[in-house]
Formats: structure tokens, sequence, C-alpha cells
């Protein structure tokens, strides 16, 4: 700001002397001579038929009037130069009707402008008008006056660029303050928002929701980490158990027992893994294949507690991971089937440029306030969703995030039974 302050100055003066010192002068002598200039004129087409029997009468601000025939001999004047010489000796000549001369006497100068007239009543004569330039102009005290506004008109300019820009920046400055005093430890913080209304309020707003949504990304960071550590803790705390009992008192049970936590601990690290490489943006692929013939693979290949009902329109083809959904259908499934009471349904029908997917039970239902919670990794519910169940309680987010992967959804809606809706893109 300092530098644009001083770099704006330093044109400004520069500037301002060539306007004092070049510009203003030729200005004032320009409109000068056009006064006389107009003067000479109207007197040249009055002297075309007619004689002055006394003096030339004053044409508007120009009383200085001489008309002059070719013998140099002053044949009319105004009265403020009767009886004087000609203003001036410098003639028309080249063709040009008109002639302009700058006489200086004593101390006084005059612009003199003359316009010659070869048919007047005097016969071939110049008629001259004479305009005396102003004391200032020609005072040294002019441009110290000039010199002396200027520079005060520049000082003004100077501090109001200064104080202009500061106090747009002002708020730039309180925001780069604010945001200083953020941390990762403590994002709860924001910066002030202006009463301004402008484009700096509205960055302050937008670096507020900025935060927010840091905020929130480093909270649910938080919460997974802490949630997969408890997870991962169980498994491995009742296989140790298991372990240190020694191997010669374990019963086949025990065995069963220490091979479920084993389970289950893999089953959670494959999870995270493959949750890690969802949020990493990894590519999904593009196979093209019927969806309907996957459903019905995975409905036959995955035994379950409940008999599944299936039916499945044929020639529905979607794009992509033929793995990566394979494995959200086997999710949907495995959830169907745990919470289900005695049956589970899944449908696959083409709904305009949609593929979708339904697979509901008859089990106890989700609350409609927490049908966007059971999507949050490690969340479940109460009584359905207890971890002696078995369930890591990620499923169902893994099974989201690989639809939205797939440019689809996965959403719990409503119906007499629990239905979960999976819509694809066709292709």
């Amino acid at each position: 700001m300092t530098i644009a302050t001083v770099v704006s100055f330093g044109v400004l003066i520069l500037a301002g002397v060539t306007l004092i010192s070049v510009m203003y002068p030729m200005l004032v002598r320009s409109d000068l001579v056009d006064q006389a200039d107009e003067a000479s004129r109207r007197i040249t087409t009055v002297i075309d038929d007619r004689r002055y029997t006394g003096p030339i009468p004053p044409q508007d601000n120009v009383s200085m009037l001489q008309v002059v025939d070719a013998r140099g001999r002053v044949v009319a004047a105004s009265a403020a130069v009767a009886g004087r010489p000609p203003l001036t000796s410098a003639r028309p000549g080249g063709g040009d009707p008109r002639v302009s001369d700058r006489v200086c006497q004593g101390r006084g100068c005059m612009v003199v402008v003359g316009t010659s007239n070869h048919i007047s009543a005097y016969g071939p004569v110049v008629v001259y008008a004479a305009v005396r330039e102003p004391v200032l102009l020609r005072s040294s005290f002019l441009p110290l006056v000039l010199y002396g506004s200027a520079a005060a008109l520049l000082a003004l300019m100077g501090w109001a660029a200064w104080y202009g820009v500061g106090h747009v920046l002002a708020p730039v400055e309180c925001i780069r303050q604010g945001l200083e005093r953020i941390s990762a430890e403590d994002l709860t913080r924001r910066v002030d928002v202006p009463s301004t209304g402008d484009e700096v309020a509205e960055l302050a707003v937008t670096v507020n929701d900025t935060l927010s949504r840091l905020e929130d990304a480093v909270e649910r960071h938080r919460r997974f980490v802490s949630d997969a550590s408890h997870e991962l803790r169980t498994p491995i705390a009742g296989l140790l158990v298991r372990l240190e009992s020694g191997v010669e008192e374990r019963t086949e049970a025990d065995w069963r027992a220490a091979m479920d936590d084993a389970q289950r601990l893999s089953d959670i690290v494959g999870d995270l893994l493959l949750m890690a490489r969802l949020d990493a943006g990894v590519e999904i692929g593009s196979d093209r294949f019927e969806l309907g013939r996957l459903v019905e693979e995975e409905a036959a290949r995955r035994p379950g507690r409940l008999p599944v009902t299936l039916d499945v329109q044929p020639e529905v083809y979607v794009r992509g991971s033929r793995l990566r959904l394979a494995r959200l259908v086997a999710n949907l499934l495995s959830n169907a089937d745990r919470y289900g009471d005695t049956r589970v349904w899944v449908s696959v029908a083409a709904r305009g440029d949609e593929a979708v997917v339904e697979v509901s039970d008859d089990g106890p239902g989700i609350p409609q306030e927490m049908r966007e919670r059971v999507f949050e990794r490690f969340t479940r519910l109460d009584r359905t969703r207890s971890r002696d169940t078995g369930g890591s309680g990620l499923g169902l987010p893994i099974a989201r995030d690989i639809a939205r992967a797939h440019g689809g959804d996965l959403r719990i809606e409503d119906g007499p039974r629990t239905r979960l809706v999976l819509r694809l893109p066709r292709d």
C-alpha cells in the first residue's frame, strides 16, 4: 500500500508540474488569442462598406482595436489606443489573412491578432485587436501559488488514498489475524464478519463456512479413529485372553470363539482399508454388466439366516466396478438378514435412466430421525444395532460410499417394511 501511494504521488506531482509549467500558460494564451481574433474579424466585416466617424467601439472585453492601411498608418482606432502607433509591425503573409503576435512593453505584455481586408472602405487594411495578458501569468507569484495549491491537493489526495485503501484493507487484516489465531487443536473459532455488506464481508462468510466444513471433517476423522480403535481393541483383547489361557485348556467352543474374534478383527481391518481407498477416490472401474444377475449371484452365494425373495427385471445394465458393487449388495443383504424377523425381499428394476435395487426386511425398522445416522461410520441403533450382533457399524457407510462413487445413492425410504433403496445410473 505504501509503494502504491508513493508511486501515485510521484505521478501526480509530475503531471502537476507539467500542467503548471507548460499547459496552463498555453491554455491562457490560446484563450486570449481567440478573444482578439473574434474582435478583429468583427471589425473587418464592419468596414467592408463604411468608415468609422469616431473611435472604434470595444468588442466584448477587447478594447484595443486599430485599422492600419497598407502604408502602416493608423486610419481608425479605439479610444484605448487613440493616437498610438500600430500595435505591431507584423502583417499577414503567405496567403494567410491572419497574423498573431505577442508584444511586450515595459512590464506588460499583450496578445495581438491581425486580420487583413483588401476591399474595405479604407482600401487594403489590417485590423488589429489586442488583449493584455493577466498580471499573474507573467508574475513569479503565479507558479508559487499554483505549485503550492498543487502540492496541497496532491497531499490531500495521497492522504485520501492512504486512508481509503487502509479503510478497505482493515477488515482483511482482521480476517488474517483471526485465521492466525485458529489452530488444528481449536477449530471452533470464527473470524468476525464486517457489517459493510461488500465483497470483504462475503470473503469472511466464505472463510467461516470453510472453517465449519474443516471442523466437521476433523471431528469426523477424530471420531472415526476413536471408534476404530475401540472396535479393534475388543476382538484383539478377547483373542489375547484366549491365547494366554493356554492351548491345552481350550475346548472346541473356545477355539471357535477365538476364530470368531480373529475373523471379526480381519473384517474390521478389511472394512477400514476399503473405506480408506474410497475416501482417497480410487478409480472405480468401467465394466458393463447386468445388475440383476449380480444380485442373484450374491443372494445365492451368501448363506443367510432368513430366506430371500427375489424379483429381478432382466437386462438392467450398469457400469462400474463389479467387485465393489457386489460388496455393496452383500452388505445390504447382510444387514437385512441380521435385523429381519422372518424374510428378506430383494428387487431389481429399471426406472427411467436409473437402475433401482430395493432390499427390505420385516425387522423392527429404523426410526425416521435416525435414517441418516445409520450411514455414519460405526453407528448402531440402540437395541437392534447392538455390538452383540457382531456388526462393525461400517456396512451401510461403505455401501453408501460405493454407491456415490458410482454416481448413485443409497437411502432408507418409507414403506411397510424397512427399505434400503439403491439408485445407480443405467448404462
